[in-house]
């Protein structure tokens, strides 16, 4: 199963990096976009906020954040605690806004002509599939199998 959906991720992030480049966008990235979206519609952000809002961990929007800080994408600033740190976009992000936009549109009517062509609704299946995963951890459910049972046994812990 993670081996799929690597998978998935890999085919469609390269797609939607080359469509950038085809449309003069470069070294922008595909992960840089929910974070992008999410500063537009509520304004500079704490790093935890934008983890929270984007739903990545707050390691993974740290990153993120840092490779956009090094093409002048977003800029940092203190916050009222001294860990805290504001991300807001630069006005070379703010000037690219039309072209993301567009492409955001682009992106979005291509990804719903692709669910149309499959039996379930990719994003409905993978929001139940976090939902599950959340109301009981894939570890769980790896630890309550019997194989996983027998496993135990045979190392000594059961």
């Amino acid at each position: 199963m993670g081996t799929l959906l690597r998978h998935v991720l890999e085919v469609t992030e390269a797609d939607v990096s080359a469509f950038f480049e085809d449309i003069g966008l470069g070294d922008y990235r595909p992960r840089f976009t929910p974070f992008v979206r999410a500063i537009v519609a509520r304004g500079p952000l704490a790093i935890r906020d934008l983890a929270a809002e984007v739903g990545v961990t707050h390691s993974a929007a740290s990153q993120t954040i840092a490779q956009m800080a090094r093409q002048d994408l977003v800029s940092l600033e203190r916050g009222t605690d001294a860990r805290q740190r504001i991300v807001s976009l630069t006005d070379k992000a703010r000037k690219l806004m039309p072209t993301l936009e567009a492409e955001w549109a682009a992106t979005s009517a291509a990804a719903d002509q692709l669910e149309a062509e499959l039996p379930y609704p990719l994003r409905e299946v993978l929001a139940a599939a976090i939902e599950a995963l959340e109301r009981k951890p894939l570890r769980q459910r790896i630890a309550e199998t019997d194989a996983a049972v027998s496993l135990r046994l045979r190392s000594g812990e059961g």
